[in-house]
């Protein structure tokens, strides 16, 4: 399998006085080929950490996420994370989901490989992680 990925750099933005907005953008194709913008933002409100999500999106008419279910999250070592999913009582667009990363991407390796299991309603996908992308996740928090 072939692990694609845009190069990325942190955007960093003011949405409002006091408040900033980190976020690392990438494009990555699941094991079937298909894309996914794979965006993991912070939000840090008068130098406070509000939010560490994860947004996942693919393209309309392909994908459904399965809400409420959690995206799970497995380690190259096998270790296993449940996300949250934050979009559980509404979504903004069926192909849609976001899923908070707060507690579970400290304890991530920035050398191995992560696997995400899309909880999607026809199937599960999966996308696959490679560690530089970990590693940029790491510097933006």
């Amino acid at each position: 399998m072939t692990l694609e990925s845009a190069n990325a750099a942190i955007l960093k933005q003011q949405e409002a006085p006091g408040q900033l907005l980190y976020q690392s953008r990438h494009t990555l194709r699941d094991e079937t080929g298909r894309a996914w913008q794979v965006v993991l933002f912070k939000r840090v409100q008068n130098d406070q950490i509000n939010t560490i999500n994860l947004r996942l999106v693919g393209f309309p008419n392909q994908a459904v996420f399965l809400h409420p279910k959690g995206l799970e999250i497995i380690t190259r070592q096998g270790r296993l994370f449940q996300a949250i999913d934050q979009f559980a009582e509404k979504a903004p667009a069926p192909n849609v989901g976001e899923y908070n990363l707060q507690e579970i991407l400290p304890k991530l390796s920035s050398t191995e490989q992560v696997q995400l299991n899309l909880p999607l309603v026809d199937e599960t996908r999966i996308l696959t992680l490679p560690p530089p992308i970990i590693l940029e996740w790491k510097e933006l928090i």
